[in-house]
């Protein structure tokens, strides 16, 4: 998929024309805020997932940024994840998911990069999650910080509109909800990070209105 400035403003258009959900902090108590940057940029250098292929010089293609969390973390270690964390108190959603962009990658994004929002995600593991999609301009170069990102990896946008994808696995016991995955390369990204990306998929790309907030998580994500 192209990466230029028509592929930007299609993205803008649908994410404000989305009727975005929002849960309430009432609706979830004991859930802690968190946000998250589905960063486009160009699918240039960066580790290959298994079955990608590997860019040898910058292109024009569109990519999201997907990093493996590092293995020492306590929570969710060596799991597949955007680019994000909890928010500070008093602290905005889109602010904290910047932050926190640039703390793990070193990628610095100014507030109008901010194309829009996706709905939030409340997950097992007690967090609810406002995605923020944001554009990146030119070939940034990132910097990751091992102590939290183990590697970075740059996923084309057309790898998300696979014909496979999503992968639906049969409820938990005691839930009627399926489990989502999604298929990149030879590999798979659970919910909830999984599910981020199918609605991306749907509404920012295919412009289609696709509500995620039911699909369950495997468990080893519940902790």
């Amino acid at each position: 998929m192209l990466r230029d400035a028509a592929l930007r403003e299609a993205v803008r258009a649908r994410l404000a024309g989305w009727p975005r959900r929002a849960i309430e902090p009432a609706a979830t108590p004991g859930h802690r805020r968190a946000a998250v940057v589905l960063a486009i940029a160009d699918a240039g250098h960066g580790a290959a997932l298994p079955g990608l292929p590997r860019h040898r010089h910058w292109s024009h293609e569109a990519a999201l940024l997907l990093t493996r969390r590092a293995a020492r973390l306590h929570r969710h270690a060596g799991q597949w994840a955007l680019p994000g964390g909890r928010l500070e108190e008093g602290e905005p959603a889109v602010q904290a998911a910047l932050r926190e962009l640039r703390e793990e990658l070193g990628l610095v994004l100014p507030a109008a990069s901010v194309l829009g929002l996706l709905d939030d995600y409340a997950t097992r593991s007690g967090f609810v999650i406002t995605p923020c999609v944001a554009w990146t301009e030119g070939a940034p170069a990132l910097a990751p910080d091992a102590a939290e990102v183990a590697s970075v990896h740059r996923v084309a946008l057309d790898e998300l509109l696979r014909a496979d994808a999503p992968l639906l696995d049969p409820p938990h016991a005691g839930s009627v909800h399926p489990v989502l995955r999604m298929p990149l390369g030879r590999h798979w990204v659970a919910a909830p990070t999984a599910a981020l990306l199918y609605q991306f998929r749907e509404v920012c790309l295919l412009d289609r209105p696709t509500r995620v907030a039911h699909f369950d998580q495997p468990r080893f994500t519940w902790r």
